[in-house]
């Protein structure tokens, strides 16, 4: 076994060992000159994240309850003496092979009167492309929009926020926007409207039994 002597011994050799090697490395810092050089540290790149996109708005859906309320509405005839009997379902006719019709075509001569088929409000004056002169009129609760297109011209005065009853003349067949022009219609269909109520939102209703059961 070390002795206290011996172990003491040892002690003082590595002390003295510690000391050379201290000063060793001082002696050649001083001779080169040159320090220690900090380590550069890379820094990960912040990739920013992308807010999520927000969801699409769901379009209105169609009840069993909501065509109940739309046929309690009785709607009448939006051309002013044109016979039920010849209307012609063209609701789910392609145009141009690839879309959807989702109206009537109620052909009549240029001038005849278009009437409110319901009581409510204009909400819409609009002019575009396709529709040409348009109507969007709502009916008493907001629920539906009934649109009229191609029209010729509006009823003189008639402007956005009127109140309408049912029959009451708004407007006069016509064939603008894309409509042939040796063929006049009105192109007329019915939108059930979602909660934001925005007349160019909405899903498209056949009006075709509600106007062929009068």
């Amino acid at each position: 076994m070390l002795t206290v002597k011996t172990t003491a011994l040892v002690s003082l050799v590595c002390a003295l060992a510690t000391v050379s090697i201290a000063a060793a490395l001082k002696s050649h810092r001083a001779s080169s000159g040159s320090a220690l050089r900090p380590v550069a540290m890379e820094t990960a790149s912040v990739v920013p994240v992308k807010e999520a996109a927000p969801a699409p708005k769901r379009e209105a859906l169609i009840g069993a309850d909501d065509l109940q309320l739309l046929a309690a509405r009785r709607l009448a005839m939006p051309v002013q003496g044109y016979d039920a009997l010849k209307l012609h379902d063209t609701f789910d006719e392609l145009r141009g092979g690839i879309r959807k019709h989702e109206a009537l075509d109620i052909m009549a001569a240029r001038g005849t009167p278009v009437v409110a088929v319901d009581d409510g409000v204009i909400m819409k004056l609009f002019r575009s492309i396709a529709g040409g002169i348009t109507i969007y009129q709502s009916d008493p609760s907001e629920k539906f929009a009934y649109y009229y297109a191609h029209l010729d011209r509006y009823r003189d005065g008639l402007k956005e926020g009127d109140a309408v009853h049912r029959g009451d003349v708004i407007a006069y067949v016509g064939s603008t926007g894309n409509a042939p022009a040796n063929a006049p219609h009105l192109h007329f269909t019915i939108f059930l409207l979602g909660p934001e109520k925005k007349w160019w939102r909405g899903k498209a209703v056949n009006p075709f039994p509600y106007l062929a059961a009068r």
